[in-house]
């Protein structure tokens, strides 16, 4: 996978998940992949392992956030290892709005995913 493959991927993987098609963004996965969310009992939040588990937590995050967007996004790469920086808004089933500036370490193996680590900045007063 070349850098602007990998840059192009990040990208589409953004748009795929911004329009809510799961299978668009899980395509770019690999079946082993691992998916550390920002929050949960662990100091890495929550571990989701296998692809399954990763889009039962997408579709967590569309369920729980269901106008979720992710703008202001920015990527690099390097080797097998990249960066995407963004901007998280939406409002929770809830009623609660919410705008954070996150990231993820993305690692790569044969072209694809292979884990997503998250990480959001919390607001408060």
């Amino acid at each position: 996978m070349t850098h602007e493959s990998a840059v192009k991927m990040l990208k589409d993987m953004v748009v795929a998940f911004n329009r809510h098609d799961l299978d668009a963004f899980m395509a770019y996965f690999t079946d082993d992949a691992v998916f550390e969310s920002p929050r949960g009992p662990e100091a890495w939040g929550r571990r989701h392992e296998g692809k399954q588990a990763v889009r039962e937590a997408m579709e967590g995050r569309l369920r729980d956030i269901p106008n979720v967007h992710y703008g202001q996004d920015t990527h690099f790469v390097t080797g097998d290892r990249g960066v995407s920086e963004w901007t998280l808004t939406g409002t929770t089933a809830d009623g609660q709005r919410l705008e954070h500036r996150g990231c993820d370490l993305w690692t790569f193996r044969g072209g694809l995913v292979s884990r997503k680590d998250s990480f959001w900045k919390m607001v408060v007063a």
